[in-house]
This record gives structure tokens, sequence and C-alpha cells, in this order.
């Protein structure tokens, strides 16, 4: 089992301040077509096959890899991408809450597993150290904070 988390600040000093709800629309985007917020390249196809008001299926190719990711959206609060299939198996969630100082953050966190590999082999050993390295999911919580800050400055959010 892969078990991975990371949480950041989403207004560091210096950077241009976002509200809950600019945020919220910077996951939405994301979860509808990653091809906006990863780097260039690794997200060849995205695409929504099925939307509802709580939820989206989509189909992707991320890293040369094809998948279907059940997206449920908890407005403002949470984005749980459900990996329906591909490679990995379990929920990858992105969640927006205040810490006790009031100060909004944004953290990732999943519980995955590789199907078809043995449970805490050596495949899901490598995943679990590339997601908490340098290039993990919290680069990529600073990368769509930085994308959405982007969108916000070129009026598209």
């Amino acid at each position: 089992m892969i078990y991975s988390t990371a949480t950041i600040p989403v207004n560091p000093e210096g950077a241009t301040p976002l509200s809950r709800a600019q945020v919220w629309q910077g996951l939405v985007l994301k979860a509808r077509d990653a091809r906006l917020f990863l780097p260039p390249g690794l997200c060849t196809r995205c695409e929504v096959v099925e939307d509802s008001a709580s939820h989206i299926v989509r189909d992707a190719t991320i890293g040369g890899t094809d998948l279907r990711e059940i997206i449920s959206f908890e407005p403002e609060r949470k984005v749980t991408f459900f990996q329906a299939t591909g490679p990995r198996e379990g929920a990858i969630i992105n969640e927006l809450f205040e810490d006790e100082a009031g100060a909004l953050q944004l953290r990732f966190y999943c519980y995955l597993g590789l199907r078809g590999k043995e449970p805490n082999g050596p495949e899901e050993r490598a995943e679990q150290a590339q997601f908490d390295g340098d290039k993990g999911y919290k680069s990529a919580l600073l990368s769509t904070l930085k994308r959405t800050r982007e969108l916000l400055a070129e009026g598209k959010l």
C-alpha cells in the first residue's frame, strides 16, 4: 500500500494571494484538463467522458499510460481522483482547509496500490519514494498553485 501526503500554504509570503474560490476553480480546471497543469508533454490526452454535478469521469494518457479516473467534487473543499483503470488502484485527494491560525492550506494525500504487483513489493516501494521525493506531489501542489496564479493573471480564472 502506498500512502503519501504533502501540505503547502496557499498564500506564502510574497505570492499573489489566492482566495479559496480561486484555488477551487484551479483544482476543477486541473481535474477537467490536466494538460493545463502538468509539464508539457506529460499528459497527451485528457477527455471528460461523463459529466454530472457531483463528479466527472475522464480518460487520460499521462506519462504514456492510459487511465480512467472518476473524479468527485466536494465544492471548495476536496477533489478526489479514484483510479478506475490504469496501473494504480485507490484514491488521490486534493483538499483545501484552514490551519489552526486560519491560513488556507492545500493538502495532497493518496492511498494507492499497484494493480498486479506484490503489496509493498519493489514496485510499490519505488512508487512510494517517487511520491515522497522532490519531484513528487509536493512539487505538483506548488505547480498547481503557480499555474492557478498564471491563469488568474491572464484573466482565465
